[in-house]
């Protein structure tokens, strides 16, 4: 009997049943951090770039969630100024694919398989794995909430013909936001998914400060829901795992989210009249 698609994302909105191991990737000359299973051969593995003004740490539990699933995750931690540099995120991506996918890690039980790799971020993270997409082969891109870069992830799109996941928040048209264009733009299999109540930031944690200016807060709410589309996605698309294949359907209906036409015309919304305004229109 099949499992229903709303079982499926409260198992998945929870911690995998393996244990999760913390590396530094800095012992390979590449500052970040990595996640791993505590072992296994030939696993598939993502590599994450965070968003503006923030750290691979600000990600920490997503990180560990996939991991937890039996991926490989490993997070570079530069170009977290105020000015980064998009191409530079890109490199230091590609850079830790080549770290995880080549090196034996943890005691030496630990393997990636060279065919099972995929890309993701957040945020401007989401838009340099567009870019180290475009300059390596991989199975599948994972963008969630992805903001403007330099160069723009959208004009990038048209080259990869691979799989993609984009997920946003109730800021899809803000100017913050390049999901819709990502989505349009995207020459191979993509799904854009909106994240019901979450924004574009949710699911960074630890900002303490940045939340007290309004910059945004954690929602635990939104950082569920993230990881149980994400997990599924890369179970199917990276594992061939059937059981996860609504998360890789753009029919399928999830809970806590839903499909987005990138192409569907961008309504106005039309604004609530009160009953007394009405009324005062009818009287002219």
């Amino acid at each position: 009997m099949s499992v229903s698609v709303k079982s499926l994302v409260s198992t998945l909105s929870a911690r995998g049943p393996h244990r999760v191991l913390r590396g530094n990737l800095g012992i390979a000359g590449q500052p970040g951090v990595v996640y791993t299973p505590e072992s296994g051969l030939n696993l598939p593995a993502v590599a994450f770039a965070h968003g503006w003004l923030t750290s691979a740490e600000n990600y920490k539990s997503l990180l560990e969630h996939v991991a937890s699933w039996g991926f490989v995750v490993a997070a570079p931690d530069t170009e977290r100024g105020p000015i980064p540099s998009h191409l530079d995120l890109a490199a230091d991506l590609l850079t830790t694919l080549d770290i995880v996918s080549k090196v034996r890690l943890g005691d030496g039980t630990i393997s990636v398989h060279p065919d099972r790799l995929a890309l993701a971020g957040h945020g401007m993270g989401a838009g340099a794995a567009v870019i180290a997409a475009a300059q390596r082969r991989v199975g599948a891109v994972a963008a969630l909430y992805p903001a403007p870069t330099a160069p723009a992830a959208e004009n990038i799109a048209p080259q990869l013909d691979i799989p993609a996941l984009i997920l946003t928040g109730s800021e899809l048209d803000s100017a913050n936001s390049n999901a819709r264009d990502l989505a349009t733009a995207w020459a191979g299999p993509s799904i854009l998914r909106r994240v019901d109540g979450a924004s574009n930031n949710g699911i960074i944690e630890g900002r303490r400060l940045f939340a007290a200016l309004g910059a945004g807060r954690y929602e635990h709410k939104t950082e569920r829901a993230t990881r149980a589309l994400l997990t599924g996605y890369l179970l199917n698309t990276l594992l061939g795992d059937k059981t996860y294949a609504p998360f890789a359907d753009p029919e399928a209906e999830i809970p806590q989210s839903t499909v987005v036409d990138p192409t569907a015309e961008v309504g106005v919304e039309t604004p609530k009249l009160s009953i007394g305004t009405v009324a005062k229109l009818i009287k002219g």
